[in-house]
């Protein structure tokens, strides 16, 4: 290749390539996504497009909120919120209306009562008398219920150690750090560790609804009450009782601290399970007590809760809820209002523009909601920044 004297040397890129060897080209490939050549689709939302979408929604959701309030509306339920029980005589008494709501498919004749009972030993009883107006089918819940109890705190929420749940006896040095300060005491171990198993409910529901005049006993059980996975991960530890100790919420429970036949065994201890297994709100129901097997008959019972557990240090509440379910779980309405919303706005913003299409109607494409004509704008009513006038 001859170069003509002071004229620069040009090459191709094929030169370029060939000279410089290794050099590629960063052009991109010539493909319909890399080159943005993709097939796109815009719907255009006209009313006679919307409409018939709108009115869609509103046939489909309405259905579905109907049936859900239906659902929720056919679970019967019982909550007493006994966390003033300690404020009642040692007879019984009715329980002010704001701490009681039922609902049943026959009216309760008498309103539910309470007795608070205490003996010597300090054991605090609260007793629940109530009504079941008509036979409830199987299956039968028992819950309790706070509130005002944030288990979804970031640090609750770790403040466990897993390997100690699933039976290891982990020493003190390679404990989770997330169990401090609920880690170790006196040099031992606690077992478990973390505030999740500091804070568990204690409250002791009896297992048999005691039945009054000549209605029968009902028994309720607290076995496979738990989840599955759970019963299968947490096992019997390995501990020697001589390395452990309780932790501080358990010392009324455990006064003397852990012995060979007393020692947790947290892969059957469904309750312990239950409650580790966080909520996400602050609000919130957890399993106590279960029949699926015999129909509630209609009567009166009576409900021995054991008072342990305190709520007034968090401005909490704690209920017994005695329910059954249905499809969609618990009586909760919040679901089938939220989709007779949707339809109801739905319809009602299908009959705006209906009505909008009918009294003003525009073709679509119309060319006269189009200006194409600007008038040319006086440079003395254009407005001119402060600074700007300044330096002029």
């Amino acid at each position: 290749m001859v170069v003509a004297s002071g004229t620069p040397a040009r090459t191709n890129s094929a030169d370029t390539y060939f000279f410089m060897g290794t050099q590629k080209s960063k052009r991109p490939p010539n493909t319909a996504f890399r080159q943005q050549r993709l097939k796109a689709w815009q719907p255009i939302l006209s009313p006679q497009s919307i409409l018939p979408l709108l009115i869609l929604i509103s046939a489909i959701f309405a259905p579905i909120g109907i049936g859900l309030i239906i659902s929720a509306n056919s679970v019967q339920d019982l909550v007493v919120n006994y966390s003033y029980c300690e404020t009642a005589s040692n007879e019984f008494q009715t329980i002010p209306s704001k701490f009681v709501s039922y609902h049943f498919k026959s009216k309760v004749e008498e309103p539910p009562e309470w007795k608070f009972v205490a003996n010597e030993n300090g054991d605090k009883k609260c007793q629940l008398k109530f009504q079941i107006p008509n036979k409830i089918s199987r299956p039968v819940y028992v819950y309790y219920k706070l509130t005002n109890f944030y288990q979804n705190h970031r640090k609750y929420v770790q403040s466990f150690d897993l390997n100690q749940l699933k039976g290891k006896a982990v020493e003190l040095a390679d404990l989770s750090p997330n169990c401090n300060p609920l880690s170790k005491e006196s040099g031992k171990v606690i077992y478990p560790c973390g505030l999740i198993a500091n804070s568990l409910f204690n409250d002791t529901y009896s297992q048999v609804l005691q039945g009054l005049d000549s209605t029968k006993n009902y028994t309720m059980s607290n076995k496979n009450i738990s989840w599955k996975t759970d019963r299968n991960r947490y096992k019997r530890t390995e501990y020697k009782v001589s390395d452990i100790m309780p932790p501080p919420n358990w010392r009324t429970q455990y006064p003397d601290g852990y012995t060979e036949e007393n020692i947790p065994d947290l892969s059957t201890w469904e309750e312990f399970q239950i409650w580790m297994r966080t909520a996400g709100l602050p609000r919130f129901y957890k399993l106590a007590l279960k029949n699926e097997e015999d129909p509630l008959s209609d009567g009166k019972y009576i409900m021995e809760i054991g008072m342990n557990y305190p709520v007034k240090i968090f401005d909490g509440t704690k209920s017994f809820v005695l329910t059954t379910n249905s499809i969609i779980g618990g009586r909760n309405m919040s679901l089938g209002i939220a989709y007779l919303v949707v339809a109801g706005i739905s319809l009602l913003f299908g009959f705006v523009f209906l009505a909008k299409l009918i009294i003003q109607p525009r073709k679509l494409g119309d060319h006269t909601y189009l200006n194409f004509h600007q008038q040319e704008e006086n440079p003395s009513d254009v407005p001119i920044v402060p600074q700007l006038r300044e330096m002029l």
